[in-house]
Protein backbone atom coordinates (compact mmCIF):
# COMPACT_ATOMS: atom_id res chain seq x y z
CA UNK A 1 0.00 0.00 0.00
CA UNK A 2 1.32 3.45 -0.85
CA UNK A 3 2.15 5.92 1.88
CA UNK A 4 -0.85 7.99 2.92
CA UNK A 5 -0.44 11.68 2.11
CA UNK A 6 -1.30 14.22 4.83
CA UNK A 7 -3.97 15.84 2.63
CA UNK A 8 -5.54 12.60 1.39
CA UNK A 9 -8.80 11.32 2.87
CA UNK A 10 -8.16 9.31 6.01
CA UNK A 11 -8.28 5.54 5.35
CA UNK A 12 -10.46 5.08 8.45
CA UNK A 13 -13.39 6.38 6.41
CA UNK A 14 -14.16 9.43 8.56
CA UNK A 15 -14.22 11.74 5.55
CA UNK A 16 -11.60 13.99 7.15
CA UNK A 17 -8.11 14.63 5.82
CA UNK A 18 -5.54 12.21 7.24
CA UNK A 19 -3.67 15.09 8.96
CA UNK A 20 -6.84 16.07 10.85
CA UNK A 21 -7.86 12.54 11.80
CA UNK A 22 -5.61 9.54 12.51
CA UNK A 23 -2.16 11.06 11.78
CA UNK A 24 -1.82 13.03 15.05
CA UNK A 25 -2.75 9.99 17.14
CA UNK A 26 -0.39 7.79 15.15
CA UNK A 27 2.47 10.29 15.59
CA UNK A 28 1.77 10.44 19.33
CA UNK A 29 2.09 6.67 19.52
CA UNK A 30 -1.45 6.26 20.82
CA UNK A 31 -2.85 4.46 17.80
CA UNK A 32 -1.40 2.11 15.24
CA UNK A 33 -1.61 2.96 11.56
CA UNK A 34 -4.97 2.61 9.78
CA UNK A 35 -3.50 -0.32 7.83
CA UNK A 36 -2.56 -2.09 11.06
CA UNK A 37 -5.98 -1.32 12.54
CA UNK A 38 -7.72 -2.77 9.47
CA UNK A 39 -5.55 -5.90 9.59
CA UNK A 40 -6.42 -6.54 13.23
CA UNK A 41 -10.07 -5.74 12.64
CA UNK A 42 -10.23 -7.85 9.47
CA UNK A 43 -8.83 -10.96 11.14
CA UNK A 44 -10.99 -10.35 14.20
CA UNK A 45 -14.13 -10.05 12.06
CA UNK A 46 -13.23 -13.20 10.12
CA UNK A 47 -12.89 -15.09 13.42
CA UNK A 48 -16.23 -13.71 14.65
CA UNK A 49 -18.08 -14.70 11.49
CA UNK A 50 -16.45 -18.13 11.60
CA UNK A 51 -17.67 -18.63 15.18
CA UNK A 52 -21.19 -17.64 14.13
CA UNK A 53 -20.99 -20.16 11.26
CA UNK A 54 -19.75 -22.92 13.58
CA UNK A 55 -22.75 -22.13 15.84
CA UNK A 56 -24.92 -22.11 12.66
CA UNK A 57 -26.17 -18.59 13.34
CA UNK A 58 -27.03 -16.03 10.69
CA UNK A 59 -24.95 -12.86 10.99
CA UNK A 60 -24.01 -9.97 8.71
CA UNK A 61 -21.42 -7.30 9.50
CA UNK A 62 -19.76 -4.45 7.59
CA UNK A 63 -16.19 -3.26 8.09
CA UNK A 64 -14.80 -0.67 5.68
CA UNK A 65 -15.31 -2.13 2.20
CA UNK A 66 -15.91 -5.67 3.54
CA UNK A 67 -19.13 -7.53 4.24
CA UNK A 68 -18.97 -10.63 6.46
CA UNK A 69 -21.92 -12.99 6.66
CA UNK A 70 -22.73 -16.42 8.01
CA UNK A 71 -25.67 -18.68 7.28
CA UNK A 72 -27.60 -21.15 9.40
CA UNK A 73 -26.11 -24.00 7.34
CA UNK A 74 -22.67 -23.21 8.81
CA UNK A 75 -21.22 -21.43 5.78
CA UNK A 76 -19.56 -18.00 6.03
CA UNK A 77 -18.23 -15.64 3.39
CA UNK A 78 -16.27 -12.39 3.15
CA UNK A 79 -17.19 -10.00 0.33
CA UNK A 80 -15.09 -7.03 -0.80
CA UNK A 81 -17.33 -4.40 -2.36
CA UNK A 82 -14.98 -2.27 -4.49
CA UNK A 83 -13.82 -5.16 -6.73
CA UNK A 84 -16.73 -7.58 -6.04
CA UNK A 85 -14.41 -10.26 -4.67
CA UNK A 86 -15.48 -13.08 -2.36
CA UNK A 87 -13.97 -15.90 -0.32
CA UNK A 88 -15.51 -18.60 1.84
CA UNK A 89 -14.21 -18.71 5.42
CA UNK A 90 -16.47 -21.45 6.85
CA UNK A 91 -18.23 -24.43 5.34
CA UNK A 92 -20.81 -26.71 6.93
CA UNK A 93 -20.09 -25.45 10.43
CA UNK A 94 -16.31 -25.81 10.09
CA UNK A 95 -13.99 -22.77 10.01
CA UNK A 96 -11.66 -22.70 7.01
CA UNK A 97 -8.16 -21.23 6.99
CA UNK A 98 -8.47 -17.49 6.41
CA UNK A 99 -6.62 -16.74 3.15
CA UNK A 100 -5.09 -13.53 4.52
CA UNK A 101 -1.43 -12.66 3.98
CA UNK A 102 -0.34 -9.64 5.93
CA UNK A 103 2.78 -7.59 6.41
CA UNK A 104 3.35 -4.15 7.95
CA UNK A 105 2.49 -2.40 4.68
CA UNK A 106 -0.36 -4.37 3.11
CA UNK A 107 -3.10 -6.90 3.65
CA UNK A 108 -3.56 -9.41 0.86
CA UNK A 109 -6.53 -11.72 0.58
CA UNK A 110 -6.51 -14.70 -1.76
CA UNK A 111 -9.98 -14.23 -3.22
CA UNK A 112 -11.53 -17.35 -4.73
CA UNK A 113 -14.61 -15.85 -6.39
CA UNK A 114 -16.24 -12.71 -7.70
CA UNK A 115 -19.81 -11.96 -6.70
CA UNK A 116 -22.81 -10.20 -8.18
CA UNK A 117 -26.37 -9.65 -7.08
CA UNK A 118 -28.71 -10.66 -9.91
CA UNK A 119 -32.48 -10.97 -9.64
CA UNK A 120 -32.32 -11.09 -5.83
CA UNK A 121 -29.74 -13.89 -5.94
CA UNK A 122 -26.09 -13.86 -4.89
CA UNK A 123 -24.14 -15.27 -7.80
CA UNK A 124 -20.54 -16.42 -7.36
CA UNK A 125 -18.05 -16.94 -10.17
CA UNK A 126 -14.98 -19.02 -9.38
CA UNK A 127 -11.62 -17.56 -10.43
CA UNK A 128 -10.32 -21.11 -10.92
CA UNK A 129 -12.77 -22.38 -13.54
CA UNK A 130 -15.11 -19.40 -14.19
CA UNK A 131 -18.05 -21.55 -13.05
CA UNK A 132 -21.02 -19.47 -11.91
CA UNK A 133 -23.21 -20.70 -9.05
CA UNK A 134 -25.97 -19.27 -6.92
CA UNK A 135 -25.30 -19.11 -3.19
CA UNK A 136 -28.62 -20.41 -1.89
CA UNK A 137 -30.00 -18.78 1.22
CA UNK A 138 -27.64 -15.79 1.10
CA UNK A 139 -29.05 -12.64 2.75
CA UNK A 140 -29.18 -10.77 -0.56
CA UNK A 141 -31.42 -7.96 0.64
CA UNK A 142 -29.08 -7.20 3.55
CA UNK A 143 -26.02 -7.50 1.31
CA UNK A 144 -27.57 -5.11 -1.21
CA UNK A 145 -28.23 -2.58 1.55
CA UNK A 146 -24.69 -2.93 2.88
CA UNK A 147 -23.23 -2.41 -0.61
CA UNK A 148 -25.28 0.74 -1.08
CA UNK A 149 -24.18 2.12 2.30
CA UNK A 150 -20.51 1.39 1.54
CA UNK A 151 -20.68 2.96 -1.94
CA UNK A 152 -22.32 6.04 -0.43
CA UNK A 153 -19.78 6.26 2.41
CA UNK A 154 -16.64 6.13 0.25
CA UNK A 155 -15.77 8.15 -2.85
CA UNK A 156 -14.74 6.27 -6.03
CA UNK A 157 -11.23 7.73 -5.60
CA UNK A 158 -10.95 6.37 -2.06
CA UNK A 159 -12.30 2.98 -3.12
CA UNK A 160 -9.66 2.84 -5.86
CA UNK A 161 -6.93 3.50 -3.26
CA UNK A 162 -7.94 0.34 -1.39
CA UNK A 163 -6.10 -1.74 -3.98
CA UNK A 164 -2.40 -1.84 -4.70
CA UNK A 165 -2.20 -2.40 -8.43
CA UNK A 166 0.78 -4.17 -9.95
CA UNK A 167 1.82 -3.73 -13.58
CA UNK A 168 0.47 -7.23 -14.25
CA UNK A 169 -2.89 -6.40 -12.65
CA UNK A 170 -3.14 -3.06 -14.47
CA UNK A 171 -2.44 -4.70 -17.83
CA UNK A 172 -5.21 -7.23 -17.23
CA UNK A 173 -7.76 -4.59 -16.20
Amino acid sequence: MAKIGRNQPCPCGSGKKYKHCCLPMEQAGGVTSPVAQMRVSLLSEIEKIQRAAVDKKERLRELGVFIFFSQDNGDAWVLEVSDSDAVQVAEGGRALDAPVDENPETIEINWSHTFALQDRKLMLTSYQDQKETELAGAPTQQINGAIRRIMKRYSPELLDQVHVRTDETDAAA
